[in-house]
């Protein structure tokens, strides 16, 4: 049996990312993304919780993340779980850390909104977001699987959607 190691998270960014290179001059960028759960507890008080997701991406997905989020955008992750591990330098302990590996990413807020975030953060990456297409969706550079051909004589109509 096969198993599934799959991610989906929809929340704001919780940091502005951060880029580095590997020796290979490959991009890595990191960052965290909050997303909220609501609920009310049996004396009917609204209660909420905040989760911290870490999301790293790497290479053309890294650069692109860093270019366009900001602290604040809603965004949406698709990527793989993975933990690693090492030890703590000071104490000897034994240190882990839960991520989503990123290989899709698309901002559902708009670039005006991303805009003004980006003026009214830091002073540091204040540029405007210029690009020469469409910027929402983002993938990392896989193979995906062929689809079948959809069937000619099937059709469709609105009333059979879900939604």
């Amino acid at each position: 049996m096969s198993s599934i190691n799959k991610a989906i998270i929809v929340g704001r960014v919780g940091r502005d990312p951060e880029k580095r290179y590997t020796p290979n001059a490959d991009a890595i960028t990191s960052w965290s993304v909050a997303t909220n759960r609501k609920w009310k507890d049996a004396e009917g008080e609204p209660k909420e919780h905040t989760e911290w997701h870490n999301v790293v991406a790497f290479r053309q997905l890294a650069e692109q993340a860093h270019e366009f989020l900001v602290k604040g955008r809603l965004v949406y992750i698709e990527g793989r779980l993975e933990t690693r591990s090492w030890d703590d330098k000071e104490t000897g302990k034994k240190m882990y850390r839960t991520e989503i590996i990123a290989d899709t990413m698309r901002m559902l807020d708009s670039r005006q909104d991303a805009e003004e975030l980006r003026a009214s953060g830091s002073g540091e990456r204040v540029a405007p977001v210029t690009a020469t297409g469409p910027v929402e969706v983002y993938r990392t550079a896989t193979k995906l699987p062929k689809r079948a051909a959809p069937d000619a004589d099937r059709h469709f109509e609105m009333d059979d959607s879900p939604f």
